[in-house]
């Protein structure tokens, strides 16, 4: 048998706190970023002739973006598992995204659309997760 030399990365009380604090605070500014391109492309929408039927691919976009750059915000500060790291984030941000989505629609499913959404906001964050472990500090 051959001994692995993978070491596991233990995390003391404070750093899980410390990582959930990230997480927060990475969605907080994925969310400001949501807001941002939705407000832009509301402006957009009105005052030129893109077409409404661009709103998915808008929303899509935008939900790609803001999870990857809240798992790279998230990761940046990590000392190892940058993708898992970035896929919590993403997956929080997804999950708040489903249950605001849910209060202004007065209905909570799970349909393709929302394991869609699930889907690439899990994998955006777990990229930018990825990329953000690597930047030197």
């Amino acid at each position: 048998m051959s001994k692995n030399n993978y070491k596991a990365v233990q995390m003391t009380k404070n750093e899980k706190e410390w990582r959930l604090f990230e997480i927060l605070k990475g969605n907080v500014i994925a969310y400001m970023i949501t807001a941002i391109i939705f407000i832009a492309a509301a402006l957009l929408l009105t005052y030129t002739g893109l077409p409404e039927t661009s709103i998915s691919l808008i929303a899509i976009l935008t939900t790609i973006i803001s999870a990857f750059i809240a798992g790279y915000d998230v990761a940046k500060g990590a000392k190892a598992r940058g993708w898992f790291w970035g896929m919590s984030s993403g997956m929080v941000y997804a999950i708040l995204l489903i249950l605001i989505g849910s209060l202004v629609g007065k209905s909570l499913a799970l349909t393709s659309r929302t394991i869609t959404l699930l889907i690439i906001a899990i994998g955006s964050g777990a990229l930018g997760g990825m990329i953000g472990i690597n930047v030197k500090k």
